[in-house]
């Protein structure tokens, strides 16, 4: 049996929780792959970088906040085979972060409650990661 092979992608996410127990989504803004579906802040790992590495850095760049890997606790992991790739996107949680998130590529934000994270259309890989945060908060 002849599997084609893709690449694949690894990606790290995190599911920001503020006081309130809701998790901060993003929408992916005009001219990106997925335009206007809902997703968890984070990024692509770079060669050499650890996922934690990956979430301090996409969060400082993406939402202008800082934490620390210490803050970072992982929950669980997506895997997902999209056309030209398969993606393996680890999932932290962090409740400790310092500053106020403000979209800074053109995303727009939104803290949500897991329950009602099924209202907004996610990524094939993000959606089935909900049930998980339904059962942690």
């Amino acid at each position: 049996m002849d599997v084609p092979v893709k690449p694949v992608l690894l990606v790290a996410a995190c599911a920001l929780v503020d006081v309130d127990g809701r998790v901060l989504l993003a929408r992916r803004p005009e001219g990106k792959p997925m335009a206007g579906l809902w997703e968890f802040p984070g990024g692509k790992v770079e060669p050499g970088e650890a996922p934690e590495e990956t979430l301090l850095r996409e969060l400082d760049e993406e939402l202008g906040i800082e934490t620390k890997v210490t803050c970072l606790a992982p929950l669980t992991f997506a895997s997902h085979a999209y056309e030209d790739f398969h993606l393996l996107m680890p999932l932290f949680v962090c409740r400790r972060f310092w500053g106020i998130p403000q979209p800074r590529e053109g995303q727009t934000l939104k803290w949500v409650r897991p329950r009602q994270m099924r209202d907004y259309p996610m990524p094939p890989a993000d959606a089935p990661l909900i049930p998980f945060l339904v059962d942690l908060l």
